[in-house]
């Protein structure tokens, strides 16, 4: 099986830190009660996307060499 390359998850690492960010500050907005409920769960995707931004920074270090010793 082959690795993902550097640039694509690079990219992925981006994008999941702009859905991150995006996520965390709709999350904090206060609920509108006009316009009904929310029907995207915010702070889930918030936290996803940083659990995945996570194990993306843990692939760009196995890609830079860091690993277990051998």
């Amino acid at each position: 099986m082959r690795a993902v390359p550097l640039i694509p998850t690079l990219i992925l690492l981006a994008a999941t830190l702009g859905l991150m960010v995006f996520a965390g500050w709709r999350g904090a907005q206060p609920p509108d009660v006009v316009r009904g409920p929310r029907m995207a769960p915010w702070r889930f995707l918030m936290l996803l996307s940083g659990a995945v931004a996570f194990l993306l920074v843990i692939h760009l270090g196995a890609l830079a060499g860091f690993g277990p010793p051998a």
